[in-house]
């Protein structure tokens, strides 16, 4: 599948000159960090990124969450509020990133019950 990220960039741009929003803004309220909206935005790296983050930027910039994944691809993005069955490779993504994540505290809970039995602060 062919993906257009200047597209997303020209996207990105446009819609943070009409919100009248900052890349820092952006940053803040997608929960990513700056230099991936300095990336994405500005097309400097094209690399794969996760589904997450392309919904987080565009609930932040007020679009349907899978507005931006939609300019990627060469789709026709959904109207916000627009029902839209995510593919199921989309949902294995998503379940490994939690399993990863749970895993990663797991571990630093096992580490600082271990701490606390043996009186190490």
């Amino acid at each position: 599948m062919a993906q257009d990220w200047a597209a997303v960039a020209r996207a990105i741009d446009s819609r943070l000159a009409e919100l009248g929003l900052r890349q820092q803004q952006l940053a803040q309220r997608a929960h990513v960090s700056l230099a991936i909206v300095r990336e994405l935005q500005h097309n400097l790296v094209q690399r794969r990124r996760s589904a997450r983050t392309l919904e987080a930027l565009s609930l932040a910039l007020e679009w349907h969450p899978r507005h931006l994944h939609a300019i990627l691809t060469g789709e026709t993005p959904p109207r916000r509020g627009e029902v839209v069955s995510v593919p199921l490779d989309t949902v294995a993504e998503r379940l490994a990133a939690i399993e990863n994540r749970l895993s990663g505290i797991e571990s630093r809970l096992d580490n600082l019950t271990q701490r606390l039995i043996a009186g190490d602060p």
